[in-house]
């Protein structure tokens, strides 16, 4: 009996294209297209043009004070002048070198962390998650031989990255138990983690932050002091968390019945099946979603403007109002929107990326 093979297509090579082959194909492949391109340049080209004009050709960057910005541009003396207080806020002169320390600790845990050829993730895991926040919170705050900087002088881009970074892993894990708390078959648990969730969901970020800032105060002990960045935290924390428990439970309702089958037929345990089996494809199917909420996370912080935290927004606000230094607001805000872009374009591209490692999608 004759066994016949299947003998694969031969696949031609693909020729890079070059940039007036790429031109020619996307941009003016027929009249039409190329009649829409140079209508679409002439639209964009002359503002384009203008706001690089103002914003590098003719920008002022020397000096320190207003009277340096004549060219008729951009002033950006007046981000150098500030820029000191846009990342420390009104943290000590001479105690930024604990917030730098921090900054250096941070990004080389999330760098061992995110890229996979580094060594020893569980490690780099355990240092971040356990170790890394007691040494961050006593080189920020102090104590123990440092001098103590109470928060109220905590501000700029570092405020907003500890308001982000606290928020973002404190509400992952508690989303994760809120959304296995919703799809319990226990009608307890069930029932607080409904209420929770709807709850905190139905009500405005803006308002949290009141209330954590306001009313919480009034249901302690007169005896309790609670810190005003802590109240704010644990309003982020608890509103971010609801949002994340819907997302998560989005994905485990997204994995088939058979993986529940399948993961009772080894014999696991409803939390080993959860942990090994479940939650690893709910988390791999909803990063696009995780990392959404993120980026929404990381712009709500300005938000703690409102009572009386100074983050970068109200750090750039607050140097607006400095008499020498007025009229520079379009200045001051693209230099915010610049830094809020770079931070929120990165936990996109990474998400990219990532799901591209974990073939998110089960493409073939």
């Amino acid at each position: 009996m004759a066994v016949y093979e299947m003998i694969p297509a031969s696949v031609a090579p693909v020729r890079q294209q070059g940039i007036a082959s790429w031109l020619r194909n996307n941009l003016f492949s027929t009249p039409l297209n190329g009649v829409m391109t140079l209508l679409l340049l002439s639209l964009l080209v002359p503002p384009l043009w203008s706001a690089l004009d103002w914003l590098l050709i003719k920008a002022s960057w020397r000096g320190d004070s207003r009277e340096a910005c004549v060219a008729g541009g951009a002033c950006w003396v007046f981000i150098k002048v500030r820029f000191a207080q846009f990342i420390y806020g009104f943290y000590p002169d001479d105690a930024r070198w604990r917030v730098d320390i921090v900054f250096a600790l941070t990004a080389l845990h999330l760098a061992a962390l995110m890229i996979r050829p580094i060594p020893g993730k569980r490690y780099w895991a355990l240092s971040f998650f356990c170790l890394f926040p007691g040494l961050a919170f006593w080189l920020l705050y102090g104590g123990l031989g440092l001098p103590v900087v109470e928060t109220h002088f905590w501000g700029g881009l570092m405020l907003t990255l500890v308001l982000a970074i606290v928020g973002i892993v404190a509400a992952l894990p508690i989303g994760i138990l809120l959304a296995l708390g919703r799809r319990s078959k226990m009608p307890v648990v069930h029932s607080i983690c409904v209420v929770f969730i709807e709850f905190w969901r139905a009500v405005p970020l803006i308002t949290v932050l009141f209330m954590a800032s306001v009313m919480l105060p009034l249901f302690l002990s007169a005896q309790v002091e609670m810190d005003k960045l802590l109240r704010a935290l644990i309003g982020i924390i608890l509103f971010q968390s609801a949002y994340m428990a819907e997302v998560i439970r989005g994905g485990l309702q997204a994995i088939p019945k058979g993986q529940y089958e399948a993961a009772e037929a080894l014999g696991l345990s409803y939390w080993r099946s959860t942990a090994l089996v479940i939650l690893p494809q709910a988390l791999k199917i909803t990063i696009p979603s995780i990392v959404n909420t993120f980026i929404a996370l990381f712009k709500d912080t300005s938000l703690v403007t409102i009572i009386g935290l100074f983050d970068l927004l109200a750090v750039g606000k607050a140097g607006l109002a400095d008499p020498n230094w007025l009229g520079y607001s379009v200045e001051a805000y693209t230099f915010i929107a610049l830094i809020f872009w770079i931070f929120c374009f990165g936990m996109s591209r990474y998400s990219q990326y990532l799901e591209r490692q974990l073939n998110t999608g089960h493409k073939h």
